[in-house]
């Protein structure tokens, strides 16, 4: 079991200094067996990325682990020797993901327009988590990985009243849609009861009366939010049918605030541009997570076509971790693993398939050259 509590401060440049050592020969391995594509599998499993981050000697627990082993990735893979261009970071650098794109996406032959779709998909899976998936853990997080013809995204969030962290792991290898359960995982330690998930397979019918709605105007969607703020107002099941009627007492997620104060002008955008998939709504700039919860609450209350309210959310030690849990780092034990490491890969300069066997041997003689 992992958690993923706030943790404010840096990494000492001491252990990072030792991460990227370790990692160079770790990733060297993989892209030797696996090749570029398999790494980005790896990446976007969240328990293999923790466990990654304990055997370079992060805290197991941290929410530092992730942005942290984002800073390692990014020196450790390089386009010449792995194939892959590791973009964005934490804060601001999360926001500079074009910027490494243009100086190093043609490295993978990658053109300009090329480049400005990766930035686009970039952004747009940063405002599905933001306001697609409402789980109350705002990203400050965004790592990009490309390969020539595949992407990894990683992103986290916090979650500020409690002070812990969530992690979101996409792949395009298998993907179909940046809906209907979109993640390879989404790591957290914290399951709530009430959590409006837009890109689940079951809120498909409630995605489109949100876009029935928004082709309406933003008059009528104020009108529909109003007669939600009515507790006496009943939903049109109750003129078809009385003894079927939604009423607001039966809808257990109302204690979320019904938004009435958004950018109208957002909502009026979307329907002068005849948007038609949910996607593209999701790319109206200004449209945020207020409006998406006031069409999901309308779609709901009056058309009994309810979003998921389900929470989408889903190791070991080898050098001790910077806290001192469960024992305080061994510096020798990462530069010799290093070594170890590195030894291997000499020793199995050979064919292909000799060199793989090496590898997959290496941890029969491992225990005797680390004692």
């Amino acid at each position: 079991m992992a958690t993923l509590p706030l943790h404010r401060g840096k990494a000492p440049p001491w252990l990072f200094k030792r991460m990227v050592i370790l990692g160079k020969p770790i990733f060297k391995i993989l892209h030797d067996m696996e090749g570029p594509n398999g790494i980005l599998r790896r990446l976007s499993d969240t328990y293999w990325y923790q466990a990654l981050g304990c055997i370079l000697g992060y805290d197991w627990h941290s929410s530092g682990v992730t942005t942290v082993l984002g800073g390692v990735l990014k020196e450790v893979l390089t386009p010449q020797e792995h194939g892959l261009i590791v973009t964005g970071g934490k804060g601001k650098n999360s926001l500079k993901v074009k910027q490494e794109l243009q100086g190093k996406a043609k490295c993978l032959g990658y053109n300009e327009v090329e480049i400005d779709h990766l930035n686009e998909l970039s952004r747009l899976v940063a405002k599905v988590d933001n306001t697609a998936v409402q789980d109350g853990f705002s990203l400050y997080h965004h790592n990009l990985i490309v390969s020539e013809n595949n992407w990894t995204i990683i992103q986290q969030g916090m979650d500020g009243l409690l002070h812990k962290a969530r992690r979101y792991h996409w792949l395009s290898e298998g993907l179909g849609s940046l809906l209907d359960n979109p993640h390879t995982d989404i790591s957290s330690e914290i399951f709530k009861e009430k959590v409006l998930d837009m890109t689940s397979k079951n809120s498909y019918n409630c995605r489109k009366v949100s876009l029935e709605l928004i082709s309406e105007g933003s008059n009528r969607i104020k009108r529909y939010l109003s007669s939600l703020k009515n507790p006496c107002q009943t939903n049109l099941d109750t003129f078809i049918c009385p003894n079927k009627s939604i009423s607001l007492t039966k809808i257990p997620h109302l204690d979320m605030p019904i938004p009435f104060k958004l950018k109208w002008e957002s909502v009026d955008m979307a329907k002068n541009l005849a948007i038609n998939d949910y996607t593209d709504l999701l790319k109206i700039k200004g449209l945020g997570p207020g409006i998406i919860r006031a069409l999901a609450l309308i779609s709901e209350f009056i058309w009994g076509e309810p979003p998921s309210w389900k929470d989408p959310a889903k190791y070991a030690f080898t050098v001790g971790g910077k806290d001192g849990i469960p024992y305080k780092v061994n510096l020798k034990r990462i530069e010799r693993c290093a070594e170890v490491l590195e030894r291997a890969i000499d020793l199995a300069k050979l064919d292909n398939k000799s060199r793989i066997d090496t590898l997959k041997r290496l941890h029969k003689f491992e225990k005797v050259t680390l004692s």
